[in-house]
């Protein structure tokens, strides 16, 4: 267990302007760790939403701070926009008699196919994955292929397992498509897991429709029953569907995890 009561963690969220559901994990995540004590100041900055990122330096006294991306995987976001608006120089950035440490997104670490699997084996207890195909389900499109190559390698490794009859990816807006998943898939149950950091608009209204849950998209996860009314009856299958993989509350020891995989890696570069 780490402990850096005199720094400061920053956990990087993209946020939205229209989604009111967007921000929730990140900031519980933040506040999970800050009840462990582990830091001396823990807080959130976003990229639409507040606090931005150009706000957050002035948010935190410490001299030494982490900055963790919670994106899904590595890409614009994480590689260009977070350290333009932060002003990174790369993994150290000194700043005055401040060292500000760059940490990889919270998606990269290897420990996110345990965390799917434990979120397809909570949203459908008792059934067997011997009897089950398992989607994880990415965005798709050329504007989004690093989180479809990430959603792509986690399948890889959940079907090396051997635990599930099918472990299949699609994806919203190519194919393999999500809508297909009763064409796409040969098991009476299939479990399905959004590939996203939070239920957002995809989670809680594209892929529902896609799914053929709902007729047309409706209020915001935090309003409704959606991922409460497992199991359902559709297109002859045990449809189960999951809230988002980023919403899982292990995400927060993830993040902790990659603060120490910074350290290990760079702890043989001083710090100025």
């Amino acid at each position: 267990m780490i402990y850096k009561p005199q720094s400061a963690l920053i956990i990087v969220g993209h946020g939205s302007t229209v989604n009111p559901d967007s921000s929730g994990p990140t900031f519980d995540h933040a506040e999970a760790i800050s009840r462990q004590g582990v830091f001396g100041e823990v807080c959130c900055a976003f990229w639409k939403e507040e606090p931005s990122l150009r706000q957050v330096f002035h948010m935190v006294d410490a001299d030494e701070i982490y900055v963790v991306p919670n994106f899904i995987s590595e890409g614009y976001f994480t590689q260009t926009v977070i350290p333009r608006e932060l002003e990174l120089d790369g993994p150290i950035t000194t700043r005055g008699a401040r060292t500000i440490k760059y940490c990889e997104p919270v998606g990269n670490h290897e420990r996110m196919t345990e965390l799917l699997l434990r979120r397809a084996a909570a949203v459908a207890p008792g059934v067997s994955p011997s009897e089950t195909s398992l989607f994880i389900v990415g965005h798709g499109t050329d504007l989004n292929d690093n989180s479809a190559v990430a959603a792509k390698r986690e399948g890889e490794r959940i079907r090396e397992r051997g635990l599930y009859a099918e472990v299949l990816n699609a994806y919203m807006e190519e194919a393999p498509l999500i809508s297909d998943w009763d064409a796409l898939s040969t098991q009476p149950n299939v479990v399905v897991v959004p590939f996203f950091i939070a239920d957002g608009l995809h989670s809680y209204q594209d892929i529902p429709v896609l799914l053929g849950i709902e007729q047309e998209p409706t209020a915001a996860a935090s309003q409704r029953e959606i991922f409460r009314k497992n199991p359902r009856s559709l297109r002859g299958r045990t449809l189960y569907y999951a809230s988002a993989i980023g919403a899982e509350p292990l995400f927060a020891d993830l993040i902790l995890e990659q603060v120490e995989a910074f350290d290990l890696q760079h702890s043989t570069i001083p710090a100025f």
